[in-house]
């Protein structure tokens, strides 16, 4: 009885912690944007998608990683997200795979990584798990991109290139430079830095 009552208790603790953890997921994605760290707007939204999955499991990873690509996609169709937009535009149906693909992706890969990684360094697997979660939806979406929306990307670049004041801007310089930059290294460290300090934190209260 009292082992019953236990796993109920931790199915109960599960879903709660889920239901904060997707919550979280969506309101951090539609405030991108909003959050500045000086002249730059890091997309804090993965932080909770690897912080989930790493007290959850893979499972709980890959949910949330859904919950942020519908957002995304919904700002897509919605045209909250501009470029998103335009994409939609020119393939809706690659859009939506690229949106909802890149989330279950990362979120999947991140809670792999910290399973392989955690009976050796909690920390370890975090940090791993936190570099795997962006490395792979901004992955998935520019190999998703250059395959399939490259003449769009071609215009952005030739624009960016005009506002920049840079000539003879080729797409490679403007998918790092410009699309990815910056913003994705800022997110790539504020995912390293906090996830690690918050699993921690869980791990003690919840299991």
């Amino acid at each position: 009885m009292r082992e019953n009552e236990t796993n109920s208790l931790r199915k109960t603790k599960t879903l709660v912690g889920m239901a904060i953890f997707t919550a979280i997921v969506v309101v951090l994605q539609l405030m991108a944007g909003v959050i500045k760290i000086g002249t730059f707007s890091p997309s804090l939204v993965l932080i909770p998608i690897v912080i989930g999955t790493a007290v959850y499991g893979i499972k709980a990873g890959a949910w949330l990683g859904f919950v942020f690509g519908v957002v995304v996609l919904i700002a897509c169709i919605t045209g909250a997200d501009q470029g998103g937009y335009l994409m939609w535009g020119v393939n809706p149906v690659v859009t939506a795979l690229i949106c909802l693909g890149k989330g279950v992706a990362c979120g999947a890969l991140a809670g792999l990584a910290y399973q392989v990684l955690h009976h050796r360094s909690q920390i370890l697997a975090t940090i791993v798990a936190a570099v795997v979660c962006p490395l792979v939806n901004t992955g998935i979406f520019l190999l998703g991109a250059v395959a399939v929306f490259k003449p769009l990307l071609l215009s952005w670049a030739a624009a960016w290139g005009e506002q920049t004041g840079r000539t003879g801007v080729t797409l490679v310089t403007y998918i790092f430079v410009g699309m990815v930059g910056l913003n994705f290294l800022l997110e790539l460290l504020i995912n390293v830095v906090l996830s690690p300090v918050v699993v921690r934190i869980l791990k003690a209260r919840v299991l």
